[in-house]
């Protein structure tokens, strides 16, 4: 009777939707944006500001996601995460609905509502690996060009081809810039090392505005690209020491979670007792919380060392 009720909801809110014609990345955009405080006075920026005024978890939370989505490129994705957080927020609570477990809606609902946001937390790095490769290999080429033809311009262009986005993304833009907007190299330059959030390109920027007034400083370049060679190998040995107690993590929540199921067939009575008794559903409950609050925990701490050189 229950799952009835809730698949009846569910075709009630998508007919409103249909209906009045709301777009639901819109609906989803107005709700968290309503979460992360909306507009704010120059006072509760100022208390925010000098950390007289804590922010909510959740906000926090979004205010980290956007911000690693902007450092690898992909902002535009989270209008789709908050959709998707909705969606999970929706389904936790439908599932806790459905198993007759009133206790589980809260927490059920709240906890699929963070998990694509975690997923972007957990992939971060993966992606931030996969750019570091491919910027070693721009600034690679590029710089083996520039020490033959003395030309960073010549440079770039003739080896556009050979890189991959983002970094190719960067490097057009920067040859576009110069060729259709302002010939000014330097600036051009400066606007270039704003666009990576790297400290070893902004050094071989740095090094580059330099060759302009002396290229005989063009053999700076070459040890500044070794870093990069150099963090990988480090970083990688951090990410994998960092990655041990997330896979002790993962197998204790799948032994605790798969003990449920395993209660059936061991013992039907106490199989019932944890899933049809007011003790055993808040026991439940608070076993998903404790999940929940541990998966963020542990998200948090074991967060990617990233080496600097």
């Amino acid at each position: 009777m229950l799952t009835l009720q809730v698949i009846g909801c569910i075709g009630i809110i998508i007919g409103l939707f249909l209906i009045l014609g709301i777009g639901i990345y819109d609906f989803t955009g107005n709700i968290f944006q309503s979460l992360m405080g909306g507009t704010k006075s120059i006072k509760e920026e100022i208390l925010e500001e000098t950390h007289r005024r804590k922010k909510s978890f959740i906000r926090k939370e979004l205010e980290e996601v956007q911000s690693i989505l902007k450092a690898t490129d992909r902002e535009s994705t989270f209008p789709f995460l908050c959709t998707a957080s909705l969606l999970l927020f929706a389904a936790g609570a439908s599932v806790a609905v459905m198993a007759g477990n009133f206790f589980m809606i809260p927490v059920a609902a709240i906890g699929m509502m963070f998990i694509p946001f975690w997923y972007i937390k957990l992939t971060a790095s993966h992606f931030k690996k996969d750019v570091s490769a491919e910027l070693e290999t721009a600034l690679s080429i590029i710089t083996t060009a520039y020490l033959r033809n003395e030309d960073i311009l010549t440079s770039v262009e003739e080896n556009l081809n050979h890189l991959n986005p983002p970094v190719k993304n960067i490097f057009q833009d920067f040859v576009s810039r110069i060729r259709l907007v302002d010939p000014d190299l330097e600036a051009a330059l400066e606007e270039l090392k704003g666009r990576l959030n790297d400290e070893v390109f902004a050094e071989w920027v740095d090094a580059l505005k330099a060759c302009l007034y002396d290229r005989s400083l063009k053999t700076t370049l070459t040890p500044i690209v070794s870093k990069l060679s150099d963090m990988r190998i480090v970083n990688a040995e951090l990410e994998y020491m960092v990655f041990e107690p997330r896979k002790e993590f993962i197998t204790m929540v799948i032994l605790v979670l798969g003990n449920i199921p395993m209660l059936y067939f061991l013992n039907q009575n106490w199989y019932d007792t944890l899933m049809n008794t007011i003790v055993g559903q808040i026991m439940l409950s608070i076993t998903v919380f404790i999940i929940f609050f541990s998966t963020a925990r542990v998200i948090r701490l074991t967060k990617p060392i990233e080496y600097r050189a």
